[in-house]
This record gives C-alpha cells, sequence and structure tokens, in this order.
C-alpha cells in the first residue's frame, strides 16, 4: 500500500510481547496449536516421528492435559509459543512429555521452565505422589537445575534419554492451572 503504512509494518515486524502466559490450554484454538507445535519440533525439525507425534496418551489417556506458553496482546492470550502435555498413567503417578518451544522463542530463557513448573505444580495440585519424564540428552542439565533426578538411561525415537523424577518438594500444589503464571517480558514469574 502506500508510504504511510510502512512504519506500522516496520512496528509489527519487530513486536515483542510484554506478557507470557503459561497455563493449561482452555480452548480449541490452543490445543489445536499445542499440537501443530509438536508436529513442527518432533517430526519436522527433529523427525523423531513420521507425519504425527500423536499417540495412544493424546487419543486414550482421560487425564491428558495440554499446558501452553501463549503471548500475550493488550492483556489477551494471541499464540502459542511452547507446549508440554502430562497425564496420569497410574493413580498418583504423572508424566510430562512433548515438551516443545517455537524455534524463534528458544532463547527467551523461562518458557520451558516455566511450562515445567506448571506441569508439576499442577499434576502436583491433582494428587501427584511421582511426577516422572522421558528427557533428552540435551535437556537433562536444564532438569537437573530445577530439581529433577536421573533414574536411568535409554534410547527412544533414536536418541538418548534420560528417565527423570522431579523432586515435588519444590514444586508446590498449583490449584489454578487455567489461570497458570503471568511472565513479564524480563521473564521474572
Amino acid at each position: 500500500m502506500g508510504p504511510a503504512l510502512e512504519p506500522w509494518c516496520e512496528l509489527s515486524s519487530s513486536y515483542r510481547p510484554q506478557a507470557f502466559r503459561i497455563q493449561w490450554a482452555s480452548v480449541p484454538w490452543m490445543n489445536r496449536e499445542a499440537h501443530a507445535l509438536r508436529r513442527q519440533v518432533f517430526c519436522q525439525e527433529q523427525g523423531l516421528f513420521d507425519g504425527d507425534d500423536e499417540d495412544d496418551i493424546d487419543r486414550q489417556a482421560p487425564s491428558v492435559r495440554s499446558l501452553v506458553a501463549l503471548s500475550c496482546l493488550a492483556g489477551e492470550p494471541d499464540e502459542v509459543l511452547g507446549t508440554v502435555r502430562i497425564h496420569e498413567a497410574l493413580p498418583g503417578t504423572w508424566w510430562g512429555s512433548r515438551l516443545a518451544v517455537r524455534r524463534d522463542w528458544r532463547q527467551h530463557g523461562k518458557l520451558g521452565s516455566t511450562l515445567i513448573r506448571l506441569a508439576v505444580c499442577s499434576a502436583h495440585a491433582q494428587g501427584c505422589t511421582e511426577f516422572l519424564a522421558h528427557v533428552q540428552a540435551q535437556n537433562v542439565p536444564l532438569f537437573r537445575r530445577m530439581h529433577w533426578q536421573v533414574l536411568d538411561e535409554m534410547v527412544l525415537h533414536g536418541r538418548v534419554h534420560a528417565l527423570m523424577r522431579a523432586d515435588l518438594d519444590h514444586y508446590p500444589p498449583c490449584t489454578t492451572p487455567y489461570a497458570g503464571f503471568v511472565l513479564a517480558q524480563g521473564g521474572g514469574a
């Protein structure tokens, strides 16, 4: 269009949200974008799955929940920048899986760790007595810093993973998972 729109275009291409909300997915578009992000990361980028990473947990686990890291525009959720899923496999035993952050947001420093924190804290509020995850080897240091312990190592989907357990003493129950946590652009929760 005309030159009057060029400054707006420049602003929109450099826009950075002022806040992020990490919460349980609460509306269908959040679940759709979370699943699309998982396909992007685990199928296209990493090649762990062919075409789609959906599995029996997605289809059959009644307790499965998608958590999302959302950018906020004027205080409202705008787009999914990260995701993780949780489910109760046995009474009291919860699992986290499919942690993914959009490539252009991985250097933010808090989106992935806050997704992990809400995953464990919200499961803790649901009666979790043990929270486990199979963690790709490159992510083990992050989880150790967040008070997780390596229980075992194995190869899954052609990649080295560690079976890890969260220390629930560091994850107080979060009884408001749909509200979740808010991060300012500076990163504090």
